[in-house]
Protein backbone atom coordinates (compact mmCIF):
# COMPACT_ATOMS: atom_id res chain seq x y z
CA UNK A 1 0.00 0.00 0.00
CA UNK A 2 2.89 2.60 0.72
CA UNK A 3 3.89 1.55 -3.04
CA UNK A 4 0.70 2.83 -4.27
CA UNK A 5 0.78 5.74 -1.89
CA UNK A 6 4.22 6.80 -3.07
CA UNK A 7 3.09 6.54 -6.78
CA UNK A 8 -0.11 8.90 -6.15
CA UNK A 9 1.74 11.58 -4.65
CA UNK A 10 4.17 11.13 -7.31
CA UNK A 11 1.35 11.51 -10.34
CA UNK A 12 -0.25 14.73 -8.21
CA UNK A 13 3.16 16.16 -7.92
CA UNK A 14 3.74 15.94 -11.09
CA UNK A 15 0.08 16.93 -12.54
CA UNK A 16 0.83 20.10 -9.66
CA UNK A 17 3.77 20.96 -11.06
CA UNK A 18 2.52 20.62 -14.36
CA UNK A 19 0.21 23.49 -13.42
CA UNK A 20 2.90 25.90 -12.08
CA UNK A 21 3.10 25.36 -8.50
CA UNK A 22 6.69 24.82 -7.28
CA UNK A 23 7.02 21.96 -4.92
CA UNK A 24 8.42 22.97 -1.46
CA UNK A 25 7.81 19.98 0.72
CA UNK A 26 6.88 16.66 0.92
CA UNK A 27 5.67 14.17 3.93
CA UNK A 28 5.91 16.63 6.62
CA UNK A 29 4.93 15.12 9.65
CA UNK A 30 4.29 16.29 13.04
CA UNK A 31 2.63 14.57 16.14
CA UNK A 32 -1.18 14.57 15.28
CA UNK A 33 -0.68 14.75 11.43
CA UNK A 34 1.25 14.82 7.78
CA UNK A 35 0.89 16.46 5.08
CA UNK A 36 1.33 14.93 2.13
CA UNK A 37 2.88 17.88 -0.26
CA UNK A 38 3.42 21.31 0.30
CA UNK A 39 3.68 23.62 -2.72
CA UNK A 40 3.89 27.51 -3.35
CA UNK A 41 1.09 28.89 -5.63
CA UNK A 42 1.99 32.63 -6.30
CA UNK A 43 2.51 34.09 -3.03
CA UNK A 44 0.01 31.34 -1.43
CA UNK A 45 1.60 28.29 0.55
CA UNK A 46 -0.56 25.51 -0.21
CA UNK A 47 -1.12 22.50 1.74
CA UNK A 48 -2.44 19.25 -0.30
CA UNK A 49 -3.80 15.69 0.34
CA UNK A 50 -3.31 13.36 -1.96
CA UNK A 51 -6.22 10.85 -2.08
CA UNK A 52 -5.94 7.26 -3.99
CA UNK A 53 -8.60 4.76 -4.49
CA UNK A 54 -8.66 1.46 -6.59
CA UNK A 55 -11.95 1.65 -6.51
CA UNK A 56 -15.36 3.50 -5.15
CA UNK A 57 -16.69 0.73 -3.21
CA UNK A 58 -16.06 2.54 -0.16
CA UNK A 59 -16.69 6.18 -1.12
CA UNK A 60 -14.66 7.91 -3.63
CA UNK A 61 -10.99 9.45 -2.78
CA UNK A 62 -12.38 12.81 -2.13
CA UNK A 63 -14.93 11.64 0.12
CA UNK A 64 -12.19 9.78 2.20
CA UNK A 65 -11.09 13.25 3.45
CA UNK A 66 -13.25 13.05 6.88
CA UNK A 67 -13.66 15.78 8.94
CA UNK A 68 -10.98 14.10 11.43
CA UNK A 69 -8.75 14.04 8.65
CA UNK A 70 -9.38 17.95 7.71
CA UNK A 71 -8.58 18.42 11.58
CA UNK A 72 -5.34 16.42 11.15
CA UNK A 73 -4.22 18.29 8.16
CA UNK A 74 -4.73 22.10 9.82
CA UNK A 75 -2.87 20.98 12.84
CA UNK A 76 0.16 19.99 10.73
CA UNK A 77 -0.32 22.97 8.51
CA UNK A 78 0.06 25.02 11.76
CA UNK A 79 3.03 23.11 12.95
CA UNK A 80 4.47 23.71 10.07
CA UNK A 81 3.92 27.31 10.36
CA UNK A 82 5.10 27.88 13.66
CA UNK A 83 8.12 25.53 13.37
CA UNK A 84 9.40 27.93 10.12
CA UNK A 85 8.06 31.13 11.49
CA UNK A 86 5.90 31.76 8.53
CA UNK A 87 2.75 33.79 8.00
CA UNK A 88 1.82 33.68 3.84
CA UNK A 89 -1.84 33.09 3.47
CA UNK A 90 -3.06 29.66 3.02
CA UNK A 91 -5.07 27.08 1.12
CA UNK A 92 -5.97 23.51 1.46
CA UNK A 93 -6.57 21.43 -1.59
CA UNK A 94 -7.07 18.07 -2.72
CA UNK A 95 -5.95 15.62 -5.31
CA UNK A 96 -8.00 12.74 -5.88
CA UNK A 97 -6.72 9.49 -7.64
CA UNK A 98 -8.90 6.93 -9.02
CA UNK A 99 -9.19 4.42 -12.01
CA UNK A 100 -10.39 5.83 -15.43
CA UNK A 101 -10.49 3.43 -17.81
CA UNK A 102 -6.72 2.87 -18.59
CA UNK A 103 -5.29 5.26 -16.64
CA UNK A 104 -5.75 7.04 -13.73
CA UNK A 105 -8.06 10.02 -13.37
CA UNK A 106 -6.52 12.86 -11.29
CA UNK A 107 -8.77 15.30 -9.44
CA UNK A 108 -7.73 18.49 -7.94
CA UNK A 109 -9.83 20.21 -5.55
CA UNK A 110 -8.35 24.01 -4.90
CA UNK A 111 -9.50 25.49 -1.58
CA UNK A 112 -10.94 22.04 -0.65
CA UNK A 113 -11.93 22.98 2.72
CA UNK A 114 -10.87 25.73 5.40
CA UNK A 115 -9.78 25.77 8.56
Amino acid sequence: MAHQGQQAEDLALAHLQRQGLKFVARNYRCKGGEIDLIMQDGATLVFVEVRYRKSARFGGALESVTAVKQARIVHSASHYLARHRLNPSTRFDVVALEPGGESLRVQWVRDAFRP
